[in-house]
C-alpha cells in the first residue's frame, strides 16, 4: 500500500525549509503576515533515515552564525512590509545553538523586521539537549514552541535509527521541558520501522498521550535516497519498511488520535484545539515567507527561491555578497498542482472557489478528475471543499497526481 510520505522531521520542518519539496508552495493566499525560517545545518551524528541537509563537523558554527546574520541583513526587504508572525529555527539540530548565537540571531531579526508580540518562535530540538540547565537558558530566549526529536520511546528504535539520544532521555527531556514552563511542545514519532512492532507503535502513541502533548507529528519510515538506511537495506544489512505494516498503523494513529482529542489537520500532523502549528500552516496556506542558511527556501507568492546545500560554498558566497541562492517563477500549472497537493494534505481541504479562480481549464480539469476520486471512495465533497477520506489519506499522493495537470 502506497502511503504519502512527506518527511518533516526538521519539518516540521524543517521540514518545509529543507528540502527542494515544490509541493509545499502556494501563491493563491493573500494576506498580510509572513515567517521567517533559519535553517541550522549542524547534527551531533547522521540518522539513518535522514536526507536533510547537515553537517556532523561543528567546528565552524560560529562562523555560519555569521553568515545567516549577513543574509539576514541583505534580505531584509524579500517580505515587504509584512509582519512576522512565526519564526521556526530547523535543521539540523538548532538545539546546538548557544545563548550567544540565539540571541544574535533574535536581535538581528528583531532589528530588520517587524515581529508580532505573541509570534510563534519554534526551536527544533533533540532530547539528549533539553536537559535542565538548556532549558534554563532557552527560557530567557523569545523561544515559546519546542518541535523535539523523540521518533520512539524505544531502545531498539532508537539505535536502528541511529539516534543520539537512548529511550530515558526521550521521556526525560518533554518532562524537563513542561517543568521549565514550556507548555507549547510537539514531538516527531516514527511508525513503520522494521523495529516497531504493532504494541510498541501504540506505547509510543500512549506515552505521548500521557504526557499530554497538545500536538504530533507522526511520520512513516522510508528510504530515501543516497542515506545510509537505503545504504544498509541495499546491501542487506538492515530490513526495509514494510509498507502494510506502516499502512496499518497509520490508521491505528488516526484512530487513537481522533480518540484522544486530536484532530488530523495535516496527513502527518495531529493536535488538540488551539494547539495547530502556526509556522507549517502559514505554508499550507499559502504565505509568505523567508528561509536563510543554506538549503533554506524562501517564497514571495509568485516564486520560490532555495539556497545553496553546501556549508562551505554558502558561506563563502555569502561573506563575499555573492547571490546564494537559484530563483524559479512559477508557472499556471505549477501554482495549480501545488495548490491540490498542499490542500488536499489539510483537513480543510481544496477549495472550488479557488480552482474557479485559477480559471476554467483549471477548473475543467479538476471537476472532472475528481469525480473519479469521489467515486473510488477517496475523495469526499463537504460544501464547496474537497478533503481526503479515510482510506484516501493512505494514497494522497496519488490521489493529487491524479488530479494534476501535466
Amino acid at each position: 500500500m502506497n502511503i504519502l510520505f512527506i518527511n518533516f522531521l526538521e519539518a516540521e520542518a524543517g521540514e518545509f525549509g529543507t528540502f527542494k519539496n515544490f509541493y509545499l508552495r502556494r501563491a493563491f493566499h493573500k494576506n498580510n503576515m509572513a515567517g521567517i525560517y533559519i535553517h541550522i545545518p549542524f547534527c551531533k551524528q547522521a540518522c539513518h533515515y535522514c536526507n536533510f541537509h547537515f553537517s556532523t563537523a561543528l567546528g565552524r558554527k560560529e562562523e555560519m552564525v555569521r553568515a545567516i546574520l549577513l543574509e539576514l541583513e541583505r534580505r531584509k526587504d524579500y517580505l515587504g512590509a509584512e509582519k512576522i508572525e512565526t519564526i521556526y529555527f530547523g535543521g539540523g539540530t538548532p538545539s546546538l545553538l548557544s545563548e550567544k548565537d540565539l540571541n544574535a540571531i533574535f536581535e538581528k531579526i528583531h532589528a530588520l523586521f517587524a515581529v508580532e508580540k505573541d509570534a510563534e518562535i519554534t526551536l527544533e530540538a533533540n532530547p539528549d539537549d533539553l536537559d535542565i540547565s538548556k532549558l534554563a537558558m532557552l527560557k530567557t530566549t523569545p523561544v515559546n514552541r519546542f518541535s523535539i526529536g523523540v521518533q520512539s520511546f524505544f531502545e531498539e528504535d532508537l539505535k536502528f535509527m541511529n539516534r543520539a539520544h537512548d529511550a530515558a532521555q526521550a521521556k526525560a527531556c518533554i518532562q524537563n521541558a513542561q517543568d521549565a514552563g514550556f507548555e507549547n511542545l510537539t514531538i516527531d514519532l516514527i511508525y513503520g520501522a522494521p523495529t516497531t512492532s504493532d504494541s510498541r507503535w501504540r506505547a509510543n502513541l500512549q506515552t505521548a498521550f500521557d504526557f499530554k502533548i497538545p500536538h504530533l507529528s507522526c511520520y512513516a519510515l522510508t528510504v530515501e535516497p543516497k542515506t545510509a538506511l537505503a545504504h544498509f537495506v541495499k546491501a542487506g544489512k538492515m530490513e526495509a519498511p514494510d509498507d502494510e505494516r506502516a499502512a496499518a498503523q497509520f490508521e491505528w494513529l488516526i484512530e487513537a488520535a481522533e480518540q484522544n482529542g486530536y484532530e488530523q489537520y495535516e496527513i502527518s500532523n495531529f493536535a488538540k484545539a488551539g494547539w495547530y502549528s502556526r509556522h507549517n500552516s502559514s505554508y499550507w496556506k499559502g504565505k509568505k515567507y523567508l528561509g536563510v542558511g543554506p538549503s533554506a527556501h524562501s517564497f514571495d507568492g509568485e516564486s520560490r527561491q532555495w539556497n545553496i546545500a553546501n556549508n562551505a560554498r554558502y558561506m563563502k558566497v555569502v561573506f563575499e555578497n555573492e547571490t546564494c541562492f537559484e530563483k524559479e517563477i512559477l508557472t499556471p500549472e505549477q501554482r495549480y498542482n501545488e495548490y491540490v497537493m498542499t490542500s488536499l494534505r489539510t483537513s480543510w481541504g481544496c477549495d472550488e472557489n479557488v480552482i474557479r479562480q485559477m480559471g476554467a481549464p483549471f477548473e475543467k480539469h479538476f471537476l472532472q478528475t475528481v469525480e473519479k476520486e469521489i467515486a473510488a471512495g477517496l475523495v469526499e465533497k463537504k460544501d464547496r471543499f474537497f478533503v481526503l477520506s479515510k482510506p484516501g489519506k493512505l494514497v494522497a499522493d496519488r490521489v493529487a497526481m491524479e488530479l494534476f495537470m501535466a
